[in-house]
């Protein structure tokens, strides 16, 4: 097997490196919590701790070398000496990016870009050697350690990119060079920082920077911003653009679905060819970004139907709409755990997912929503506008935690209203407490809102794990 890095390819693809002794390293890393035998491990600065500090300790793990910026004491292994290790670690990704002949994909929106990132890959797989982001590794750092990480028999690259200020997408994607880029969806996703939607969606746009030559834009026909984003992709080069959704104008466009809690049953028209297939998650928004994602297959190159026969196996992750059953009660519970992210796209889509989820006999439908930051001056209005899909959720009970949840409590009938309490701490124990066998109960919030705590005291207290 080849190595993914020797160091006579780290020397060639860093410019100002000195290495200590030669070395094969299989992997590449900046968390040192996740150091395996063969990484190459980079130590990064960080706002409060610094990867210098654990590069002994990497290095004693099996770690094949590790980049640094400075003399570490205590270090006994190849070190590779740079002047500042994030510089190295963009060169390095520039680098894996040059030397691949795989055909890359980009993948960026207000919501589900994780999820069809996520798919992709597992379309993907099914075909050729395929490399993707793992996780929601799509910041400054998350993409060049992903590209650095892109094997040299890859067929396929999927690299998610993300934002939260103005700015920051166009160098991401100038680094990945894709040849196809997918916008899922923009809506008022960090909004505090950018001002509008107008300016979520320029920022959106950028994906399409620094595109390979033929590049391909792949962009939600049923979004206001089509328009805005398709102009975007044409600054950017970009000539060729397939729009996807319910729209009659779009290339790819879903002609019927049957939303069931555990999945769908889909049919679309990929450029004119009908396409049908069983969808493992569950939502229409994962209809329609699964549509978007084989029209990305498409424009790779890829086998269409093949990549649909695999949609089956796609389900939620944890935090991002994984469904669990659990015992509890003398009975089972069903848990829909969204706690990783929250903003007012994803909070209905949600909500709808919810409204379609049966409880059992004598159950209710539950739900425990924490606050969706970074949505500015406006955000109590966000909060307040949610009323009217939380009452077609059919939830029997709501509870709320945050400042700007105050809002939206204040919109409730009072027959639905739970509690609402300063933090998903004090929420936790009340949730868990109002729970009964036969519900179903739906944990949503930003990733500041820390619902994962609500999560956790709900397995807590049931009995484990109960299949379905």
């Amino acid at each position: 097997m080849n190595a993914l890095w020797t160091s006579d390819d780290v020397q060639s693809a860093l410019s100002a490196a000195s290495i200590t002794a030669p070395f094969e390293a299989e992997g590449v890393t900046f968390d040192s919590r996740a150091v395996g035998k063969g990484d190459l491990f980079f130590a990064l600065g960080g706002e409060t701790t610094d990867g210098h500090a654990f590069v002994a300790d990497a290095l004693s793990r099996g770690a094949a070398a590790a980049v640094v910026s400075r003399d570490v004491e205590g270090a006994r292994g190849p070190l590779v000496r740079v002047p500042d290790t994030m510089t190295a670690l963009v060169e390095l990704g520039r680098a894996a990016r040059h030397r691949s002949t795989a055909r890359i994909a980009s993948v960026t929106g207000s919501v589900g870009k994780t999820s069809t990132k996520d798919a992709l890959r597992a379309m993907l797989s099914a075909q050729a050697p395929t490399s993707a982001s793992v996780a929601s590794y799509n910041n400054h750092v998350g993409v060049p350690i992903s590209l650095a990480r892109l094997p040299r028999d890859a067929r396929y690259g999927v690299f998610e990119i993300g934002m939260n200020h103005p700015g920051e997408i166009e160098p991401l994607a100038r680094q990945v060079e894709a040849h196809v880029g997918i916008v899922t969806n923009v809506g008022p996703v960090h909004i505090g920082h950018m001002g509008s939607e107008e300016a979520v969606a320029d920022e959106k746009g950028c994906l399409f920077a620094g595109m390979s030559e033929g590049a391909v834009a792949v962009l939600n026909r049923d979004s206001r911003h089509y328009g805005r984003l398709a102009g975007k992709a044409r600054h950017f080069g970009v000539s060729r653009i397939i729009g996807f959704g319910r729209s009659e104008a779009a290339e790819a466009r879903l002609v019927s679905c049957d939303l069931q809690d555990s999945g769908s049953d889909v049919a679309a028209l990929i450029h004119g060819r009908r396409i049908e297939y069983r969808l493992g998650a569950a939502g229409e928004h994962w209809v329609l970004n699964s549509i978007g994602a084989l029209a990305v297959i498409e424009a790779l190159g890829a086998d269409v139907v093949k990549a649909a026969a695999m949609l089956a196996n796609v389900k939620a992750s944890p935090g991002r709409g994984a469904r669990r059953m659990l015992t509890f009660g003398g009975g089972t519970i069903e848990l829909l755990d969204e706690s990783y992210n929250a903003n007012p796209v994803s909070v209905r889509a949600m909500l709808s997912v919810l409204a379609r989820t049966e409880p059992q006999a004598g159950g209710r439908r539950i739900l425990a929503l924490g606050d969706m930051r970074e949505l500015g001056e406006d955000a109590d209005a966000y909060h307040a506008d949610l009323a009217d899909a939380v009452a077609a959720s059919g939830a029997a009970q709501v509870f709320l935690c945050g400042p700007h949840m105050q809002a939206l409590w204040g919109r409730l009938e009072p027959a639905q209203r739970g509690v609402h309490r300063s933090d998903s701490a004090a929420l936790a124990g009340d949730v868990a407490a109002a729970l009964r066998a036969g519900d179903v109960v739906a944990v949503k919030g930003s990733l500041g809102s820390k619902m994962k705590i609500v999560v956790d005291a709900i397995v807590a207290a049931s009995g484990g794990e109960a299949g379905r």
